[in-house]
C-alpha cells in the first residue's frame, strides 16, 4: 500500500518540476533574446541570431503552457499556472508581431516586461 500511495505524489512532484523547468527555459530564452538584440545592433549575424532566438522563445512559451496544463489537469495542480502561461504566450505573440513590424518602442519594453515577469513567476514556484 505504501508504494501505491507514494507513486501519485512522485508524479505530481515531477510534473511541477517540469513546470519549473519550462518556466526557467522561457526566462533563459528571453534573456538570450536580449543578448542577441545587442548583437543585432553591433554585428552582421545578429539579425539571424535574433530571428532564430525568437522562434525558440516562442517554442519555450508553448512548452511552458503545455507544462502548466499537465501540472493542472492530470497532476492536480492549480489552474492559475495555466492562466499565467497563457498570458505569456499572448505576450510572446505580441512580441513576435511587434518585432516583425519593427515597432521598437513596443518590442523592447515588452521584452523587458516578459523577462521580469518570467523571473517573478520563477521565484514564486
Amino acid at each position: 500500500m505504501t508504494t501505491t500511495q507514494a507513486t501519485p505524489r512522485t508524479t505530481v512532484r515531477t510534473r511541477f518540476s517540469f513546470l519549473r523547468t519550462a518556466l526557467a527555459l522561457q526566462a533563459l530564452t528571453i534573456f538570450v533574446q536580449a543578448v542577441s538584440a545587442g548583437l543585432l545592433l553591433s554585428t552582421e549575424y545578429g539579425e539571424l541570431l535574433h530571428g532564430v532566438g525568437a522562434r525558440v522563445m516562442y517554442g519555450a512559451s508553448m512548452l511552458y503552457l503545455l507544462a502548466a496544463v499537465l501540472a493542472w489537469k492530470p497532476g492536480g495542480g492549480s489552474p492559475k499556472a495555466v492562466w499565467h502561461a497563457s498570458g505569456f504566450l499572448v505576450l510572446a505573440s505580441v512580441q513576435v508581431v511587434s518585432g516583425i513590424a519593427h515597432l521598437s518602442s513596443l518590442h523592447v519594453p515588452l521584452g523587458v516586461l516578459m523577462f521580469g515577469a518570467s523571473l517573478a513567476a520563477l521565484a514564486r514556484r
